[in-house]
């Protein structure tokens, strides 16, 4: 665990990030390995069988995980105000719900995954190889959460590099599965799928290992279990705005993704090699959200608000000089990238356009999901959740509707910066307008002796409404 409300505010940024951008190169790793081995052994269909799947499964899965980042916000908040007694009760709460919420979304899954696939206008083709793809990872379901759970809440305390450890053993047992399956026993499509549930399930086990030997506060037993209503109603107030966002987010994946099928399996393909390298690119932006919402979460909870813009400020500095280098490395070297996942002159040059055209703008999501991440740290779901409704559903699916016709593919590609324009815009008149600082769901009335007297006299005081 690691309080961050105390001590330098850019190595603290730095350090609670460094170790969540590592553990999800490692979680990108076992699924990029997954398209390279696939597309290398199996071929340009199973490559997009396997890409085609992932909003499908981000459907079923968004709002869940979007309480559980209510959670960790709470969480953070508790911790923050040293109210260890509630972060217990959070965990309990949390393992219950979503033990209950995967079952659900195994059988859900398994039941409707088809009808979805179908409405998506997937190849006939590559219908029956991304079925058996998503009935597998639904069967695999429930330690997905369990892992994912539990990096939420060791995040939430502030400690960001066991996750990694955990990713870093599940990656290579993912890999190693993913040769055996599909390059030795050649299981295909299903082979990869059996190799991503394993790893997931390891993750799952050395997680709980480690909370049993290591933290009395997180470990919890079954008599440790207690449902605690009003902890719950306050993770959802946090969470199911952040879950609607997230599901209306995968909703817009999936008209996306079926304006990708409508070109065809190589555009498919192509779409896929490039967004497994621009989930990569993506993730040191995603990463500085993360770290500075717990960040923001445990220092309103101290009722530290000076800290929190110094904060701020850091984080965008730290992410625009990231996002500066990834543009130019991709825009050089996403050639040869894209060729580690599929050779097929076709599907590089449309995989290469999507690319550069993209990354150009990769500044604007990142000051995006930084200021977003304050927002949300503060307490505040809402209004996140609006502004990523108005981009994707007002701007980027009616703009990409529009150019298709005019630019073909490209115009797909084009609506993304187009869409984070109009977010970053909402989201800084909204942090400017300082209305998200009422927004704590920890009561804590304690002086911020930090702040001058004239700072002092513009914060409002942080309590719940």
């Amino acid at each position: 665990m690691k309080d961050l409300t105390e001590g330098n505010i850019p190595k603290q940024i730095f350090y609670f990030t460094l170790p969540m951008l590592i553990g999800n190169i490692f979680q990108q790793l076992y699924n990029t390995v997954d398209s390279i081995v696939i597309g290398k052994f199996e071929g340009t269909e199973a490559l997009a069988a396997v890409g085609s799947s992932f909003p499908v499964i981000f459907l079923l899965v968004a709002l869940l995980m979007g309480i559980t980042m209510g959670a960790t916000i709470l969480i953070s908040q508790y911790f923050g105000a040293k109210d260890f007694e509630n972060v217990k009760k959070t965990v309990t709460t949390t393992y219950i719900f979503l033990f209950f919420a995967s079952i659900l979304t195994t059988i859900l899954g398994l039941t409707f995954s088809s009808n979805i696939l179908k409405l998506l206008n997937t190849p006939p083709s590559v219908l029956p190889l991304v079925q058996s793809y998503l009935n597998i990872m639904f069967i695999g379901m429930v330690a997905m959460f369990g892992y994912n759970t539990i990096s939420a809440i060791l995040r939430g305390v502030g400690d960001s590099k066991t996750p990694l450890i955990f990713l870093i053993i599940a990656s290579i047992i993912n890999i190693l599965l993913d040769l055996l399956f599909v390059g030795v026993f050649r299981w295909g499509v299903a082979g990869v799928a059996w190799a991503t549930v394993i790893a997931q399930t390891s993750s799952f086990i050395f997680g709980l290992f480690y909370l049993k030997k290591n933290n009395s506060i997180l470990y919890v037993t079954f008599k440790d279990l207690t449902f605690d209503t009003k902890i719950f109603i306050k993770s959802l107030k946090i969470g199911v705005p952040t879950g609607v966002q997230q599901t209306l987010f995968s909703l817009g994946m999936l008209a996306v993704q079926r304006m990708v099928n409508s070109f065809g399996e190589v555009t498919m393909a192509a779409y896929t090699a490039a967004g497994r390298i621009d989930s990569f690119a993506l993730m040191p932006f995603m990463n500085f959200g993360t770290a500075i919402s717990t960040f923001v979460g445990q220092n309103i909870g101290a009722n530290k608000l000076h800290r929190v813009k110094k904060g701020y400020l850091t984080t965008v500095l730290m992410t625009s000089v990231t996002a500066i280098f990834v543009t130019i490395t991709l825009y050089f070297f996403g050639e040869p990238l894209i060729k580690l996942f599929d050779s097929n002159p076709d599907v590089v040059n449309i995989g290469l356009r999507k690319i550069r055209i993209v990354s150009t703008f990769y500044i604007l999501i990142g000051i995006m999901f930084v200021t977003l991440g304050v927002i949300r740290g503060a307490g505040e779901a809402f209004v996140p959740m609006i502004i990523s409704i108005l981009t994707l559903w007002l701007i980027r699916i009616p703009v990409a509707s529009f150019l298709i016709p005019h630019l073909g593919s490209d115009g797909i590609w084009w609506s993304f910066p187009i869409g984070w324009m109009v977010g970053i815009t909402l989201s800084l008149i909204y942090y400017n307008s300082g209305r998200w600082k009422n927004k704590g769901v920890v009561k804590n009335k304690a002086k911020d002796v930090n702040e001058d007297k004239s700072e002092m006299e513009m914060e409002v005081a942080i309590d719940a409404r």
